[in-house]
């Protein structure tokens, strides 16, 4: 698990835009969003929300991130399929996802499974986490995440 002003280590991920390095963008600041599932209505919902405002983040120095632990092929197609314009990652073997603390245990209808929490890391140009937002709540987050990277 991840806290408030932890240095992150350094990650890989693949992505529709094939693989990214965190170290190759020290000095800028990263949001990670972790959703469980692609092309899902919540996930949808929140993926636009930060592609909506993309070019605000673009302008703050702030790479935005959507991670899932979907495929990049069904990562691309989901892409495609709203016009998404923020990166999206497969993190197929949730190293990055534990890595994090949002690969959890769930409950529904009784039955407990594994999954990802829907999650949100803002990560500083230096690679200091200085937000986190757990169990997070989909409408108007995208707008209070770029809210407290103005106030980086």
């Amino acid at each position: 698990m991840t806290n408030i002003n932890d240095k992150i280590e350094a990650f890989e991920l693949d992505t529709d835009q094939g693989k990214f390095y965190s170290k190759d963008h020290i000095g800028k600041n990263m949001v990670l969003f972790f959703f469980p599932r692609a092309d899902t209505s919540g996930c949808t919902k929140e993926s636009i929300s930060f592609s909506n405002l993309i070019n605000d983040f673009d302008r703050l120095n702030t790479i935005v991130i959507g991670i899932s632990k979907d495929t990049v092929e069904k990562q691309k197609k989901f892409k495609s399929k709203y016009d998404l314009k923020c990166i999206l990652g497969s993190d197929v073997d949730i190293k990055i996802c534990s890595k994090f603390g949002v690969w959890v245990e769930k409950s529904m209808y009784g039955k407990k499974y594994m999954g990802i929490q829907r999650s949100t890391f803002l990560i500083d140009s230096v690679g200091k986490i200085q937000h986190v937002w757990h169990k997070v709540k989909i409408p108007g987050h995208a707008e209070e995440v770029l809210e407290v990277v103005k106030k980086l």
